[in-house]
């Protein structure tokens, strides 16, 4: 019998998250679960049932393991039950994403001794306790993904790691639902004569997303330049209520639109003007990657992972963080520079077909397993 090519190898993988909510980091997580489930490969998802995302692989028919991380799960019964676990289902990957699974998982896939144990890392914050964490990052695990070269670059150095332990892997955009054509959402209830531009995030209401800089930079606009905007805000999160007092001290509330919780994700980037990330801290925003493979112009923070796919004057503008002036000053350049803009985006949307695809995601993942997985 012939033998199967590269491309028919499936593989058994466990990836888990111990977070309830969702965010880039979980929809990173399902991408790479519905991806590799969909070219044939047995993929789980561990997580607590009362998740987000364990709700989501649910509803999507996704084969999920309902465990909680609390810090008694750590404890000797938890560890050996979910190594047990692992060692019944044949799993030759296993994947965690947060600290708490982290440190569950991975002691449990030793002792069951899965051949390869993957540790994603999504966000370039301080890493305490670090001789501790070596163990984690260093000593426990075959190979780090990252999202960004800076997190790449902080991991290296911290850990003294080689090339060749570490893969920075941005998360790929699915191009078939993230395109240009297509239906739009429906904002003529905001509607203003004459019509506004719409400047839209999509996003976590977290504070480190920097909106209440976004709502100073509207003011500013309007204060400063005579020109007024809308804001659409898709997403929720903790700092709601705070974002929407800022926005009232500015007088500009019938300028911004809090859509809540949005599924029509690519309905309503294709109405958009502009998107703004304004973040403190960032990896690489996927609405930043979205947007681009839309040839939606982008303005954000040089900070973290966002100038490898926003490169200034090449692929969108890049503003220092916590500037309300720049961020400003770069909307109106967007807007009123209009052929500098639309090159952008055009060099934004090859960046993303060329570089940042769902499918080569994938593959790259799938070259990573056959790296460490050879005549498994």
């Amino acid at each position: 019998m012939a033998a199967l090519s590269p491309q028919k190898r499936t593989w058994r993988i466990a990836h888990s998250e111990a977070s309830l909510g969702w965010g880039g980091q979980e929809h990173r997580i399902l991408a790479e679960i519905k991806g590799f489930h969909s070219r044939g490969s047995e993929v789980w998802l561990i997580a607590p049932m009362s998740s987000q995302i364990y709700q989501r692989a649910t509803q999507a028919g996704l084969p999920v393991l309902a465990q909680r991380f609390d810090q008694r799960y750590l404890l000797p019964f938890h560890i050996l039950k979910l190594a047990w676990w692992l060692h019944r289902q044949r799993i030759e990957i296993v994947n965690p994403h947060s600290s708490r699974d982290g440190w569950l998982l991975t002691i449990a896939a030793r002792i069951a001794r899965v051949p390869l144990i993957i540790r994603s890392r999504h966000f370039d914050v301080p890493i305490p306790n670090k001789s501790l964490s070596r163990l984690i990052y260093k000593e426990w695990t075959h190979h780090i993904l990252t999202t960004s070269p800076k997190i790449t670059s902080s991991l290296t150095s911290t850990f003294d790691l080689d090339p060749g332990e570490i893969t920075t892997l941005p998360t790929g955009v699915d191009l078939e639902r993230f395109k240009p054509e297509g239906p739009k959402a429906d904002f003529s209830a905001y509607a203003k004569s004459p019509p506004m531009p719409l400047i839209g995030m999509v996003t976590v209401i977290r504070a480190a997303k920097g909106i209440q800089i976004l709502a100073e930079a509207v003011h500013l606009l309007k204060t400063q330049h005579g020109i007024g905007v809308h804001c659409i805000i898709a997403g929720e999160g903790p700092a709601r209520e705070y974002v929407e007092a800022v926005v009232s001290q500015f007088s500009i509330g019938n300028q911004f639109t809090f859509l809540g919780h949005r599924e029509d994700i690519p309905e309503i980037m294709r109405t958009l003007d502009i998107i703004a990330i304004p973040s403190f801290h960032e990896a690489i925003p996927q609405s930043g990657l979205q947007a681009l493979a839309m040839g939606v112009p982008v303005v954000a923070s040089d900070v973290g992972g966002i100038p490898s796919i926003i490169k200034h004057g090449e692929t969108g503008r890049l503003v220092p963080p916590h500037d309300a002036p720049a961020l400003a000053a770069a909307i109106r350049e967007t807007l009123e520079q209009k052929l500098q803009t639309q090159e952008m985006c055009r060099a934004g949307q090859q960046f993303v077909v060329n570089h940042c695809s769902l499918s080569a995601m994938l593959d790259r993942l799938d070259a990573i397993y056959r790296q460490h997985l050879v005549g498994c």
